[in-house]
């Protein structure tokens, strides 16, 4: 299901849910102008319908002592479905990746990297993603500030 067949009061609850994953449904209901019973079966059916993947809190990577993002250029040796799988899971086993995006350019993924410092990012680079499946060059981008970040964009 496309976001077609989503009416203007769905788009509007995903909005508000984006935003505030915590809100009740008794807020919600009166943000979008529903009443309780019907705005909660929206929600279910954009959750049963996969439009809603989930609830999370958000962390303060900083708080944590997790103030370093590296971009991640990677070239694979091979580039055939076996590879690309291959790679796929492994990096879906390393926790020092915070995203990972297949490119269509003149390399093959790009990897955004989050560690404490410029040291653990040394040994992450050169003992975990330089010995990822088919990984034959990367290159680095070291992040000097954030000035925008955010889930993505939402349907108003």
């Amino acid at each position: 299901m496309g976001q077609k067949n989503l009416d203007k009061i769905d788009r509007a609850i995903l909005g508000h849910l984006a935003i505030d994953g915590r809100i009740s449904i008794t807020d919600l209901s009166k943000q979008v102008g529903l009443s309780k019973s019907p705005c909660q079966l929206r929600v279910k059916r954009l959750e049963q319908q996969g439009y809603i993947l989930g609830y999370r809190a958000m962390l303060c990577p900083e708080k944590l002592g997790l103030d370093h993002i590296a971009f991640v250029q990677v070239t694979l040796s091979d580039t055939r479905a076996k590879a690309l799988d291959a790679f796929n899971a492994a990096v879906q086993k390393t926790p020092e990746v915070e995203q990972c995006h297949m490119i269509a350019g003149g390399f093959d993924y790009l990897l955004k990297v989050r560690t404490r410092n410029i040291t653990d990012y040394r040994m992450v680079m050169g003992e975990v993603i330089s010995a990822l499946p088919y990984v034959t060059s990367s290159s680095t981008f070291v992040s000097m500030e954030s000035v925008k970040e955010n889930d993505g964009p939402w349907p108003e």
